[in-house]
């Protein structure tokens, strides 16, 4: 049991959060209105895959001083987890900006960032399958990855930032705890937050193992 609190705990905060997140009380706000319930899940979807991603690139980085392979694994499977929150964080920051901003998507510097993220790490996938070779494709993967963490950081967390933009927190404007992430909800935002990641690095966990598992059956094979 002492293998698996982690995976109890995980449970129990995502059940929480779901929880809390159709039935608990709100703050009653100008355009958000009930849509703020979305906080509990797109919010925490961009933090999973921030904290995937930067252990995608920290693995790529011992890859490359390493060369075993594991290292590789873990690099790409956490980058399949990361890429599979961003895409799930593009779909419900989509439905939250069509109910408060009037558009499926807008001209805005976070979302474009957030799309030139996913295509770079789609890039990623796609120059690991055009090398058969493993180490070569394991090599030059992992230099690729620390370019689109680069990319990641700039167009998610820096440029935003420094130019205009409809997101709290970005572009002069004011972030959720400055105005409406109140007491209430910081009860199950921050018990999101962890939940949604624990998640994210439960899938990793599977995701190691099952590659592992085809790769010893592709050795025994050969």
């Amino acid at each position: 049991m002492k293998k698996y609190w982690w995976k109890v705990l995980t449970c129990t905060l995502l059940f929480y959060t779901v929880a809390m997140a159709f039935t608990g009380d709100v703050p009653a706000l100008d355009i958000l209105h009930e849509t703020i319930r979305n906080l509990y899940f797109h919010v925490p979807m961009w933090f999973g895959m921030i904290v995937l991603l930067t252990v995608s690139l920290v693995y790529s980085t011992k890859y490359l001083g390493s060369n075993k392979i594991r290292e590789d694994r873990v690099a790409v499977e956490a980058a399949n987890v990361g890429v599979l929150y961003g895409i799930l964080g593009l779909i419900t920051g989509s439905l939250w900006a069509k109910n408060t901003w009037g558009a499926w998507w807008v001209n805005d510097a976070k979302l474009n960032g957030a799309a030139v993220t996913m295509l770079a790490y789609l890039a990623y996938f796609i120059l690991r399958n055009s090398f058969p070779e493993s180490q070569r494709k394991a090599q030059i993967s992992a230099v690729y990855n620390i370019f689109a963490y680069v990319l990641m950081l700039v167009f998610i967390l820096i440029l935003p930032r420094l130019t205009d933009s409809l997101h709290p927190g970005n572009g002069g404007n004011p972030g959720f705890n400055t105005y409406d992430l109140d007491n209430r909800m910081r009860l199950v935002f921050y018990p999101a937050v962890a939940g949604w990641i624990l998640l994210g690095v439960w899938l990793l966990e599977l995701r190691v193992r099952i590659a592992r598992l085809r790769d010893e059956d592709k050795e025994t094979r050969a």
